[in-house]
């Protein structure tokens, strides 16, 4: 088999391998596949990150930290997190989340779409990843501030996370990369790839834009980890659809498509949800991509204690349809489809205290009123004779006789509307009353390229091409349509292990060769 590439070596670049191991790509699942390849033996593992230094770590860094993982009790999550007190987990109740729950979660979530292969990786090497990760450094905490209720003197998590890195997002890339600097794994920041180069047996390296020019770089492998092409406006319009340029970008803005370009280019097979992304509510004044100083904090995910109305001033989803990690990565797409691309979350005092803390920021597009009459006339961009009628039927609707429990999905809903609230539903009846204006943010794509059970890229023929390996956003086939809270980070981290270790490995077949 022939893979076309842009760049084949001149007579000048020729020669043997400078580096064992290449990742483009700087983030969890980069710096996964980097350890993962030093590990496996690779003398000399190269890290090409296209940020500097001062943005690096791509999406991870702004993430929460939510690692969704499997675990049959609080054995298993001592083996991440060992400090945990005694006296604590007395008033815990931490339930388990075994490998059939994380599997039904991954097939309703996908619609029974998500590549049956690669979903059985991700899921049996969840907790074995998560351990390796500890290893290598990574400080994992139970998510008691996100992921727990505390209900009649006990907590409770709920949604089937009850783990988080400690630090989020820039304290895993800061840990990572820390493993790195411990195993001799150089990081070039600043250095992005532009291309694949290739030779009779295969990839081989790749090209990198440098101030003095572009330069080669020659490996015995290399693994693409650098993301999808939720940055590139282009590319959004162009697979997700009309208007998806103007959505908002929840991370960083060097995920440009070009590995996955660069692959495609190699004669990658395309793989997985092309028209997909992880979508979610957003302020609606954030900057166009993410800003380090706020973090994830631009997100509002506390809607199913609310409504949440568009400039009709009616509501568009049911808020209460499922515990927030099953509905937030895909209701940013119906925002997007709204009048305006935009809507407004309301809340009254009863649930005020319970909002997350990503509220309570400076940086938040929000109205404060005493009366809801006042609070219409407050909602820019909403019918307010409109609002306040949906209000009233939702008012009226609520099955105030169910007890509320945030905890679990209390079937505290509607009766006769329209659109029902399913669960978690409360009257909005209390002042002071409260609303935040959101946006669609992208987080991720879905599609990306197909890969084989070691991490291999797959050509259009079904083989794999010698010497690419490929992990993170970029590999297509897992998500579909929606996607279970902090399965991201985890799927990076599987993956990022699984195709470092099979590049390191044919790295240094080759030098056995």
């Amino acid at each position: 088999m022939t893979y076309a590439s842009p760049h084949r070596l001149t007579p000048e670049e020729e020669g043997g391998p400078e580096v064992d191991v290449i990742v483009v790509g700087a983030g969890n699942a980069a710096a996964c596949a980097a350890l993962a390849a030093r590990e496996a033996g690779a003398g000399k593992v190269l890290m090409l990150e296209a940020a500097p230094e001062a943005e690096a770590g791509g999406n991870s860094t702004y993430t929460a930290g939510a690692m969704r993982v499997t675990y049959e009790g609080i054995d298993d999550l001592r083996e991440l997190v060992p400090d945990v007190p005694d006296d604590l987990v007395a008033v815990t109740d931490f339930g388990s989340y075994g490998a059939d729950a994380f599997f039904d979660d991954m097939f309703r979530m996908t619609q029974f779409r998500t590549d049956p292969e690669l979903v059985e990786i991700l899921v049996r090497q969840s907790l074995p990843t998560l351990r390796w990760m500890r290893e290598q450094g990574v400080r994992f905490q139970l998510s008691f501030g996100r992921q727990a209720y505390k209900v009649d003197g006990r907590f409770r998590f709920w949604g089937g996370l009850a783990c988080e890195v400690w630090g989020g997002g820039p304290g895993l890339v800061e840990m990572l990369h820390a493993a790195c600097a411990r195993r001799g794994i150089e990081i070039r920041y600043a250095t992005p790839a532009t291309d694949l180069l290739r030779d009779d047996a295969g990839v081989c390296g790749v090209m990198v834009a440098t101030p003095e020019g572009r330069k080669a770089i020659r490996a015995g492998s290399v693994v693409l980890a650098c993301g999808g092409f939720e940055s590139n406006a282009e590319m959004r319009a162009r697979y997700l659809g009309p208007d998806w340029d103007l959505a908002k970008v929840r991370g960083t803005r060097f995920n440009m498509g070009d590995g996955i370009r660069m692959a495609l280019e190699a004669g990658a097979m395309p793989h997985g949800h092309w028209s997909g992304a992880h979508a979610v509510g957003w302020d609606r004044d954030a900057p166009a991509y993410g800003d380090l100083a706020v973090g994830d904090n631009y997100q509002k995910h506390s809607y199913p204690f609310g409504i949440m109305v568009n400039a009709n001033g009616e509501r568009f989803v049911d808020e209460g349809a499922d515990f927030r990690n099953y509905t937030y990565a895909k209701y940013g797409r119906e925002v997007l489809r709204q009048p305006g691309m935009f809507a407004w979350q309301v809340f009254d005092a009863k649930v005020l205290p319970m909002l997350r803390d990503e509220y309570r920021i400076r940086e938040v597009t929000k109205v404060t009123a005493n009366t809801l009459e006042e609070l219409a006339g407050k909602l820019e961009g909403v019918d307010p004779a409109r609002f306040l009628q949906t209000v009233r039927a939702y008012n009226a609707a609520v099955q105030t006789s169910v007890p509320f429990n945030p905890a679990i999905r209390d079937g505290r809903g509607t009766e006769g509307l329209a659109l029902p609230k399913s669960n978690w539903a409360n009257t909005l009846d209390q002042a002071p009353f409260e609303a935040y204006a959101i946006t669609c943010g992208v987080t991720f794509t879905f599609g990306g390229v197909k890969v084989s059970d070691r991490g291999e890229v797959m050509d259009r023929a079904g083989a794999a091409i010698p010497g690419l390996y490929s992990a993170g956003e970029m590999v297509g086939g897992i998500f579909y349509h929606n996607y279970p809270g902090g399965t991201g980070l985890t799927s990076g981290a599987v993956f990022g292990k699984l195709a470092g270790k099979n590049a390191g490995r044919h790295a240094l077949s080759l030098q056995t060769a």
